[in-house]
Protein backbone atom coordinates (compact mmCIF):
# COMPACT_ATOMS: atom_id res chain seq x y z
CA UNK A 1 0.00 0.00 0.00
CA UNK A 2 2.85 2.35 0.82
CA UNK A 3 4.36 1.71 -2.63
CA UNK A 4 1.10 2.73 -4.30
CA UNK A 5 0.90 5.98 -2.33
CA UNK A 6 4.56 6.77 -3.03
CA UNK A 7 4.13 6.06 -6.75
CA UNK A 8 0.95 8.14 -6.81
CA UNK A 9 2.63 11.25 -5.37
CA UNK A 10 5.79 10.78 -7.42
CA UNK A 11 3.71 10.50 -10.60
CA UNK A 12 1.78 13.66 -9.67
CA UNK A 13 5.00 15.61 -9.18
CA UNK A 14 6.46 14.31 -12.46
CA UNK A 15 3.42 15.66 -14.33
CA UNK A 16 4.82 19.17 -13.87
CA UNK A 17 7.45 18.48 -16.52
CA UNK A 18 7.65 16.49 -19.70
CA UNK A 19 5.23 16.13 -22.58
CA UNK A 20 1.76 17.66 -22.55
CA UNK A 21 2.51 20.21 -19.81
CA UNK A 22 0.27 22.67 -21.65
CA UNK A 23 -2.69 20.79 -20.17
CA UNK A 24 -1.69 22.09 -16.74
CA UNK A 25 -2.57 25.56 -18.03
CA UNK A 26 -5.25 24.74 -20.58
CA UNK A 27 -7.63 22.85 -18.31
CA UNK A 28 -7.65 25.34 -15.41
CA UNK A 29 -7.99 28.16 -17.96
CA UNK A 30 -11.06 26.48 -19.44
CA UNK A 31 -12.50 25.93 -15.94
CA UNK A 32 -11.83 29.60 -15.12
CA UNK A 33 -13.60 30.67 -18.31
CA UNK A 34 -16.65 28.57 -17.43
CA UNK A 35 -16.61 29.78 -13.81
CA UNK A 36 -16.47 33.39 -15.01
CA UNK A 37 -19.37 32.89 -17.39
CA UNK A 38 -21.51 31.16 -14.79
CA UNK A 39 -20.48 33.49 -11.93
CA UNK A 40 -21.55 36.52 -13.98
CA UNK A 41 -24.86 34.82 -14.75
CA UNK A 42 -25.31 34.16 -11.02
CA UNK A 43 -24.63 37.84 -10.28
CA UNK A 44 -27.17 38.93 -12.90
CA UNK A 45 -29.79 36.63 -11.37
CA UNK A 46 -28.96 37.76 -7.83
CA UNK A 47 -27.99 34.27 -6.66
CA UNK A 48 -25.67 33.74 -3.68
CA UNK A 49 -22.14 32.37 -4.30
CA UNK A 50 -22.17 28.92 -5.87
CA UNK A 51 -20.09 26.98 -3.31
CA UNK A 52 -22.25 28.39 -0.51
CA UNK A 53 -25.36 27.21 -2.35
CA UNK A 54 -23.81 23.77 -2.78
CA UNK A 55 -23.16 23.45 0.95
CA UNK A 56 -26.32 24.98 2.39
CA UNK A 57 -29.97 24.40 1.66
CA UNK A 58 -32.12 21.34 1.51
CA UNK A 59 -30.97 18.03 0.04
CA UNK A 60 -32.88 18.54 -3.21
CA UNK A 61 -31.29 21.96 -3.80
CA UNK A 62 -27.83 20.60 -3.02
CA UNK A 63 -28.31 17.76 -5.48
CA UNK A 64 -29.45 20.23 -8.13
CA UNK A 65 -26.34 22.40 -7.55
CA UNK A 66 -24.00 19.40 -7.80
CA UNK A 67 -25.68 18.35 -11.07
CA UNK A 68 -25.39 21.92 -12.36
CA UNK A 69 -21.69 21.98 -11.50
CA UNK A 70 -21.09 18.59 -13.06
CA UNK A 71 -22.86 19.60 -16.29
CA UNK A 72 -20.82 22.81 -16.47
CA UNK A 73 -17.41 21.14 -16.12
CA UNK A 74 -18.09 17.73 -17.66
CA UNK A 75 -16.35 18.44 -20.97
CA UNK A 76 -13.30 19.97 -19.27
CA UNK A 77 -13.19 17.04 -16.84
CA UNK A 78 -13.36 14.44 -19.63
CA UNK A 79 -10.66 16.29 -21.58
CA UNK A 80 -8.48 16.36 -18.47
CA UNK A 81 -8.91 12.61 -17.94
CA UNK A 82 -8.16 11.80 -21.59
CA UNK A 83 -5.09 14.04 -21.74
CA UNK A 84 -3.75 12.63 -18.49
CA UNK A 85 -4.22 9.08 -19.79
CA UNK A 86 -2.33 10.04 -22.96
CA UNK A 87 0.43 11.59 -20.82
CA UNK A 88 0.65 8.44 -18.67
CA UNK A 89 0.83 6.22 -21.74
CA UNK A 90 3.63 8.32 -23.27
CA UNK A 91 5.70 8.68 -20.11
CA UNK A 92 4.90 5.66 -17.92
CA UNK A 93 3.70 3.24 -20.63
CA UNK A 94 0.78 2.38 -18.39
CA UNK A 95 -2.49 4.09 -17.43
CA UNK A 96 -3.58 4.53 -13.83
CA UNK A 97 -7.25 5.63 -13.92
CA UNK A 98 -7.26 6.78 -10.29
CA UNK A 99 -4.38 9.16 -10.95
CA UNK A 100 -6.09 10.47 -14.08
CA UNK A 101 -9.34 11.12 -12.19
CA UNK A 102 -7.53 12.85 -9.31
CA UNK A 103 -5.57 15.05 -11.74
CA UNK A 104 -8.77 15.92 -13.61
CA UNK A 105 -10.53 16.93 -10.39
CA UNK A 106 -7.61 19.18 -9.42
CA UNK A 107 -7.29 20.76 -12.87
CA UNK A 108 -10.96 21.14 -13.82
CA UNK A 109 -13.44 20.92 -10.96
CA UNK A 110 -11.59 22.62 -8.10
CA UNK A 111 -10.85 25.87 -10.00
CA UNK A 112 -14.44 26.03 -11.25
CA UNK A 113 -16.07 25.51 -7.87
CA UNK A 114 -13.74 27.91 -6.06
CA UNK A 115 -13.83 30.72 -8.62
CA UNK A 116 -17.49 30.78 -9.58
CA UNK A 117 -18.51 32.26 -6.23
CA UNK A 118 -15.66 34.78 -6.24
CA UNK A 119 -16.59 35.94 -9.73
CA UNK A 120 -20.19 36.29 -8.57
CA UNK A 121 -19.09 38.49 -5.65
CA UNK A 122 -16.84 40.61 -7.85
CA UNK A 123 -19.45 41.04 -10.58
CA UNK A 124 -22.47 41.69 -8.37
CA UNK A 125 -21.67 45.37 -7.54
CA UNK A 126 -21.01 46.12 -11.22
CA UNK A 127 -23.77 44.09 -12.84
CA UNK A 128 -26.32 43.75 -10.07
CA UNK A 129 -29.40 41.58 -10.31
CA UNK A 130 -31.81 42.16 -13.16
CA UNK A 131 -35.02 43.89 -12.26
CA UNK A 132 -37.45 41.37 -10.85
CA UNK A 133 -34.85 38.58 -10.56
CA UNK A 134 -34.90 36.82 -7.22
CA UNK A 135 -33.97 33.29 -6.25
Amino acid sequence: MEDIVTRFFNDLIERLTGPLTFRLFLQPAMAIFLATRDGIADARDGRPPHLWRMITGDAQAKARRWRETWQAVLKVFVLAVVLDCVYQWIVIRWVYPGEAMFTAVILAIVPYVLLRGWINRLARPRIGPKAGAHR
